[in-house]
């Protein structure tokens, strides 16, 4: 005999004090409006510059380094401003005295104050250091644009001149032109700005190379910009990442080059108060007053280590492929 097998039955329903999922129904509670988006990422849009400044302040070193090149940036400022003493006073009364509550960082052969001319050097070292940077930013982006736009013959031409300068070392350049100008400081940032820019122009060209074949100049010449708007609005702005560390590096070689010219005599000329002069003047008694090689070295060291932190943390900063 044959059994007759439902193949559809009809689904049975199951208790009412049963909800979904045999669950008792008075167990069973709404979700909250709030909750019931939990598949939504809640998460803001975060721009690239953004980004940027998310992962600088990550980083303990590059915001160390930061602080304290603010800190000698207000030093410099007002430093000199709030002291009772200016950096030419003379007192022969207080000659090389050590670090005292009067003279916080001592006082050198003139009895002047130490801590006023290390803050008057700092005036000088580190407008050195940021305008030879500017300037040489703007000569190789220029320069190094044009070159890396143009292609061909003019890039050629323009990198050949490039090399050719660069077969001398750029210190021997920058004490010749002192050597002519004479020891101050308007020759001393002649001299960087003149021979400054060449690694920077070389950097540019190689970032202009890389991405002037992509869509977006292409679209630009389709719909009838200039070269010169081509380049000043879409590939340079597009490069700025390599462009600020490079030029981030450049500050503390600015200010390592005018220290060490004026210490070994032909920098910036006494009786004018910068770090390499600081430090030259303490070389004939300096086993004897060390503090006054001390603290003009340590303002020199510690300000281009800090610069050095900052340029590592923007380099870091601003590579695409760490983006968190």
């Amino acid at each position: 005999m044959k059994k007759h097998i439902d193949l559809f039955p009809e689904p049975v329903s199951p208790p009412e004090s049963f909800g979904d999922g045999g669950i008792p129904a008075d167990m069973l509670e709404l979700l909250p409006s709030e909750e019931k988006q939990t598949d939504v990422i809640h998460r803001p849009s975060v721009s690239y510059w953004g980004n940027v400044a998310v992962k600088l302040k990550a980083d303990p070193l590059a915001m160390a380094g930061l602080v304290f090149v603010a800190f000698m940036i207000l030093f410099a400022i007002f430093g000199p401003l709030v002291s009772p003493y200016s950096y030419e006073q003379q007192n022969y009364e207080a000659i090389n005295q050590g670090p005292s509550a009067d003279h916080w960082f001592g006082t050198d052969k003139f009895g002047r104050d130490l801590l006023v001319r290390i803050a008057y050097g700092a005036r000088i070292s580190l407008t050195v250091g940021f305008v030879a940077a500017f300037v040489n930013m703007v000569i190789g982006i220029l320069y190094g644009g044009i070159a890396g736009y143009l292609g061909g013959r003019a890039d050629m031409v323009m990198m050949r001149i490039v090399d050719i300068i660069m077969a001398v070392p750029s210190l021997l350049y920058i004490i010749l032109v002192m050597v002519f100008l004479g020891s101050n400081l308007r020759s001393i940032l002649i001299a960087l700005c003149m021979f400054y820019w060449l690694g920077t122009a070389r950097m540019v060209r190689a970032q202009i190379l890389s991405i002037k074949t992509q869509d977006f100049v292409m679209a630009a010449k389709v719909i009838g910009e200039s070269d010169l708007r081509i380049l000043i609005r879409h590939l340079v702005p597009n490069s700025m990442g390599p462009i600020i560390v490079t030029v981030m590096f450049l500050i503390p070689q600015a200010i390592f080059y005018e220290a060490f010219l004026s210490f070994i005599g032909i920098g910036i000329a006494v009786p004018t108060a910068s770090w390499g002069t600081l430090a030259n003047d303490s070389l004939a008694n300096m086993n004897i007053y060390p503090h006054l090689m001390v603290f003009p070295s340590l303002a020199i060291s510690l300000t281009i280590f800090a610069l050095n932190f900052i340029g590592d943390g923007l380099r870091d900063a601003l590579d695409p492929r760490l983006k968190k």
